[in-house]
């Protein structure tokens, strides 16, 4: 398969430094978002009359709106084209904001958050897109490590950020936030990226749309009532039954039309299906660490909102030392030994948290989140950066909205994996309150999850991304 050529003219050194950092900049905001409102569910559930597990909603609509809608964003992007699609979502993002922080009650609360999701579905999909058109190959490893890294500071920044600002102002400071982030995020794409205008405008997959969209907030919806036991079982066996047959539906479907909105013959390239898979076995850290952690540390040792935060704040700096050295060891070792064996030093990473007690060293637990943060983030940089190697041009924008849909099962699906590892524990052990034993079996089980992904990344051929780490001349 012969390289693509980015589209128009060829990247000068600042695009290539400015495109990931803005594209990171639109993902650092979702993912930050999406952290703080479970630290200030407790504190707006006071403000509202309910309880903190019916505010869980504003989580969920979340969630749910995103599922539904990133499948067209990549077909939004070929449409309208991707700057102008990009710039309309961070702007309805940070509308969406202002409007969460302005509700009144939980109806205007949920509303608001499902604009945010509609918005976040576009934004980081087709982002992504506009960085695959512009940056060559040569260099998208390197530009991925700027785009991971706020992926992976977001969920660690949003339990400090959110509980400073619930402790010592109001929860409506969590969105408020969002605004200058936004208006700067605005000037940037109008400044650095230039518009593009497609030369072919698909025509919208509806009946495509409407069974992907019902399967993924089915399936998300029964993935959320199980971890919290929200519904009862008639109620999320039905949810599961038409989410699958929808999928079934969406499966025959795909296979005759000419632009399916979810392409799965994308599932015929290597590189593309082991990404996705491995990949997202590793994303359930991503959703289960910072809900496993926070209970640990808050419920289980007792902290602060603010206190805990700032510990597990530390896999940041680990992140961002990953950032100078993710290229390096990837062009040294090539794509499927460093997925493979690094996908097992995660997993250890995320087991050592068992040993965490309520005695033990705050330079001890530092130290292996620290670790921890480090090769997580290599393992999502080489994994992003693979996921688009043996595709052309033509493909970018509908293997985009795929991966994109794909990782946020992932994480949704690490998170009801965490929360019903500790239901099924405290049940088992007749307890009705969490224990740190609960947390415990909850990082066994993720940890399996991740190291799982070893199996698929060791099916990559030797030379699987070669043209991603061999440097241009």
């Amino acid at each position: 398969m012969s390289e693509p050529s980015p589209s128009g003219p060829a990247p000068s050194p600042r695009d290539l430094r400015m495109i990931p950092l803005i594209v990171g900049c639109a993902l650092f905001m979702q993912m930050l978002d999406s952290t703080v409102v479970a630290t200030a569910l407790p504190a707006m559930a006071r403000d509202f009359g309910t309880t903190a597990v019916h505010m869980n909603i504003t989580i969920t609509a979340y969630l749910l709106a995103t599922a539904v809608f990133v499948p067209i964003s990549g077909w939004a992007a070929d449409r309208f084209g991707a700057q102008r699609v990009f710039l309309a979502a961070i702007a309805l993002f940070t509308l969406g904001s202002v409007a969460c922080a302005a509700s009144q009650n939980i109806p205007q609360l949920v509303a608001s958050r499902l604009v945010q999701g509609m918005a976040g579905a576009m934004m980081v999909p087709v982002g992504r897109i506009i960085l695959l058109r512009r940056i060559p190959k040569a260099e998208l490893l390197k530009a991925m490590a700027f785009l991971t890294l706020p992926a992976l500071l977001g969920p660690v920044l949003g339990p400090p950020v959110g509980g400073f600002l619930v402790t010592y102002a109001s929860w409506h400071w969590i969105f408020l936030i969002n605004i200058p982030v936004g208006v700067l995020g605005m000037a940037l794409v109008l400044r650095f990226i230039p518009r593009d205008m497609p030369d072919d405008r698909p025509r919208l997959d509806t009946v495509g749309f409407i069974l992907s969209g019902t399967a993924l907030a089915a399936l998300l919806t029964s993935l959320e009532a199980i971890g919290h036991g929200s519904l009862g079982a008639g109620p999320t066996a039905g949810l599961v039954a038409l989410g699958l047959a929808c999928g079934m539906l969406y499966v025959r479907h795909a296979r005759h039309v000419p632009y399916p909105i979810i392409d799965l013959s994308l599932l015929r390239t290597q590189t593309f299906a082991v990404s996705v898979l491995g990949g997202n076995l590793c994303r359930f850290a991503v959703g289960a660490s910072p809900f496993l952690l926070a209970i640990l540390l808050q419920v289980g040792f007792g902290l602060s909102a603010f206190s805990a935060g700032m510990i597990t704040f530390t896999s940041a700096a680990g992140a961002m030392l990953m950032k100078l050295v993710a290229t390096p060891i990837v062009r040294r070792f090539g794509f499927r030994p460093v997925l493979t064996a690094n996908a097992l030093i995660t997993a250890l990473s995320i087991a050592a948290c068992t040993l965490f007690r309520a005695d033990t060293p705050i330079w001890i637990m530092v130290s292996v989140l620290l670790v921890g943060g480090f090769f997580r983030s290599l393992q999502f940089t080489a994994v992003n950066a693979l996921t688009y190697a043996d595709l052309d041009a033509a493909q970018m924008s509908r293997a985009s909205s795929f991966a994109a849909m794909a990782q946020q099962m992932g994480i949704s699906l690490g998170v009801a994996c965490a929360a019903t590892t500790l239901n099924l524990s405290m049940h088992l052990r007749g307890g009705i309150e969490v224990d740190r034993i609960d947390v415990t079996w909850g990082f066994v089980v993720t940890s399996l999850f991740v190291a799982a992904s070893a199996l698929s990344f060791r099916r990559l051929s030797r030379r699987a991304g070669s043209q991603l780490h061999t440097r241009a001349r």
